[in-house]
Parts: C-alpha cells; sequence; structure tokens
C-alpha cells in the first residue's frame, strides 16, 4: 500500500501566540501515587534567545508517522504507526517507500492497536551504502525490536533482538537510539502495570541498553540484565548533550510530565511518585509540567537545549542547557500545528518536527500529519 503525502518546499509559517490544546488526555488508566511539587515553572513566553525563526513544510499527508532517523546519506526514515510502513524522505521533501521482504514482514507482523504499532527506529550502523535498522514494533503477543538492513529503498529480512516486552493499548515506550557510546538504548512502558516498572526483572517501564545483537551492554548497573534505568511510566524521548548527559521524556498520569536526567541504575520513582519533590530512592526530575501543558512525546538535545514535542500540549518545549543542569523552559510552536510526536535534529542543523493529529486523538488539519523543517536562533 503506498500512503498519500504531499511535499511542500519553503513555505515559511510565521510563530504565532495560539493558544495551548484541545485534545484528550494522553494518559487513561486511574492509577494513582502521591504527587510531588514542581522541579521549574515552565513559561509560555519566549526569551530573547531560542526563539524560531522559520518553519517549512518538508512533507504531508503522512498516515500517524511517529518515528524519526536520519540516514548517512541526509535521508530520514520515517515510520508509520498504523500503517507499519518505513518511508524515505529526502530534504526536499521527495519520499519513496521502502519495499522489499522486511517490509512485508513488517506488514505480517505488526499488530497496530491503540498506540501500539510500529513506533521507533534508529540507526545502528552503515557499511557500503547499506544501513542497519533497529525498529520497534507492536506484535501478536509483544512489543519488540527487530533489526534488518536497508540497502537503497530495500529492507532485507529481519530478525527479533529483543522480544517479550509487554504490550498494551496505551504506555508501549518505543523510542529507540544509540547513545555515544554506541549502544542500543530502548524505552519502554508500564503497559498498564505500574508495578512491572519497579521490577528488575521485568522488560516494562525502563530504558534498556542493549548491544545490536539485543545482549545486555557491557558496563549494564546488572552485567546480565538489559535495565539501565527503572521507575518509569512511558519514556518516549531519549537524546544526550555533547558533554554525555543523557535526558528523557516522561508522560505523567493525572498531574506532572516529566524532563528527567538519566543515572545509570536510577529509580525513577514510578508508580510510587509522579512530578518532582525529595523522595529517598527515587531521582528527581530536572523539569516538570503540567500535563496540559506538555504530555512529551519525542525529545531531541542540541548543543544548547533539549526540546520536547508536545502531544496534548500541542507545544515545542525548549529547555535550555547549563553547565550545572537546565534553565527555565520556554514554549515555542504554541498551539500552532496541533499535536507533536517527534523531534530530531537534522544533518542541516534544523530541527524535523513530525506532527501527530491523525492518531485518533487530535483534530487532523488539510494536510495533516506533516514534517516541519524548523529553525531556532
Amino acid at each position: 500500500m503506498t500512503v498519500r503525502r504531499t511535499a511542500w518546499v519553503g513555505l515559511a509559517v510565521a510563530v504565532s501566540a495560539l493558544a495551548g490544546c484541545t485534545s484528550p488526555a494522553e494518559s487513561s488508566d486511574p492509577t494513582t501515587g502521591p504527587s510531588r511539587t514542581a522541579a521549574a515553572s515552565p513559561s509560555s513566553s519566549a526569551p530573547a534567545t531560542g526563539q524560531v525563526s522559520g518553519v517549512d513544510d518538508i512533507i504531508g499527508d503522512l498516515a500517524v508517522p511517529w518515528g524519526i532517523a536520519f540516514l548517512p546519506d541526509g535521508q530520514a526514515v520515517i515510520t508509520l504507526r498504523d500503517a507499519a510502513q518505513l518511508v524515505l524522505v529526502g530534504p526536499d521533501g521527495a519520499a519513496t517507500d521502502v519495499t522489499g521482504p522486511g517490509a512485508d514482514e513488517l506488514a505480517d507482523v505488526v499488530v497496530p492497536s491503540g498506540e501500539g504499532g510500529l513506533l521507533g527506529v534508529a540507526v545502528l550502523g552503515s557499511s557500503g551504502g547499506a544501513v542497519d535498522l533497529a525498529l520497534y514494533a507492536t506484535a501478536a503477543d509483544d512489543n519488540r525490536v527487530l533489526r534488518g538492513t536497508l540497502d537503497g529503498s530495500t529492507l532485507g529480512e529481519l530478525r527479533p533482538i529483543v522480544t517479550g516486552i509487554a504490550k498494551a493499548g496505551n504506555h508501549d515506550g518505543g523510542r529507540l537510539a544509540v547513545g555515544p557510546d554506541g549502544y542500543l538504548y530502548v524505552t519502554t512502558g508500564d503497559a498498564g502495570d505500574p508495578p512491572s516498572a519497579q521490577d528488575p526483572d521485568s522488560l516494562n517501564g525502563k530504558i534498556l541498553r542493549l548491544t545490536s545483537d539485543g545482549d545486555p551492554a557491557p558496563g549494564n548497573p546488572d552485567e546480565d540484565s538489559p535495565v539501565w534505568s527503572l521507575g518509569h511510566r512511558n519514556v518516549q524521548g531519549i537524546g544526550w548533550a555533547p558533554d554525555g548527559r543523557m535526558f528523557a521524556s516522561e508522560f505523567g498520569q493525572n498531574t506532572w510530565d516529566e524532563l528527567n536526567l538519566i543515572e545509570p541504575g536510577g529509580n525513577y520513582g514510578w508508580p510510587e511518585v509522579e512530578g518532582a519533590g525529595a523522595v529517598d530512592g527515587f531521582v528527581e526530575p530536572v523539569a516538570v509540567w503540567a500535563t496540559d501543558d506538555a504530555s512529551p512525546s519525542g525529545l531531541a538535545v542540541t548543543a544548547d537545549a533539549v526540546y520536547l514535542a508536545g502531544l496534548r500540549g500541542e507545544r515545542l518545549w525548549r529547555v535550555p542547557l547549563t553547565d550545572d543542569g537546565v534553565g527555565t523552559p520556554h514554549a515555542l510552536l504554541d498551539g500552532e500545528r496541533g499535536r507533536l510526536r517527534a523531534v530530531e535534529p537534522a544533518p542541516d542543523g534544523s530541527l524535523w518536527v513530525i506532527t501527530g493529529n491523525t492518531d485518533g486523538r487530535g483534530d487532523p488539519r488539510p494536510g495533516d500529519d506533516r514534517i516541519l523543517r524548523v529553525v531556532v536562533d
């Protein structure tokens, strides 16, 4: 199946100050834990620096785009959650469907439901023009990580490297990224079973650190376990600052969304706590938002800031990096493009932002969903 899409190049969109969101809550289960008080007070007013100077539509009419990873040739590979397809998108908006035996396997293996489907994608390495990809997929009985080789627009046969991650209609995690250490990081949700986030023997509610073959990476807190950190409700964004600090965006439940600085072996509190506050044994978030203001999905880190794509909040949150932490968050694209699913630094220094209005919770506009090129000065 070919997914209809439209490419736009050079359509600048001015920044405006539209209001927040009208979309339903991202959090849907009734489990509660004590909330902690806010660690930072986000602002919707932009400071003198870190403002958007331009927004271009690269491509539109994508059906539920979810993950994004840039290839060595400058193209981006995009996952389509419900269609279980991969699409290659060039800087000029030219799009190519990925075909081949691996693409056929995705159509057979992926069982989209609720928040599950074909989710994250990461580039494991390249050789001779071919690229090894990792893909996070919801199958009939579990969430799993698959590996395959992309040669041009042909995806070879897939093999599972991680299986047995519990699936559910909500909280499937799904973000993949290769860290500066060369290892694969995988985010998982609690899949509607909050206690699993505190269970070190469960793969759910965790950030996992793996070799490209799916084995626990050397240097993990427990050498026999893939678990890098635990106590997570539903992490859907990870990234690293130039100095090596690792950040993760965390969906809250009813009160606080979080930006966390990830420490090896760190316990981030779910379901015992939500938000910020001094609680022994749990790592504090470095910033929090009311769930109406964020519901953060993808995350990108540049030399000067962390960016979080907000779904329910319909904002791109910019959190300045400082030498010893982070500064006060402020909102970009406030309400202009609806729900924002993912953000990724592009080779040209811009940010590519995926909108998320066709996922069943948004209000699609003509041409949705889109990939935006965002320039921040």
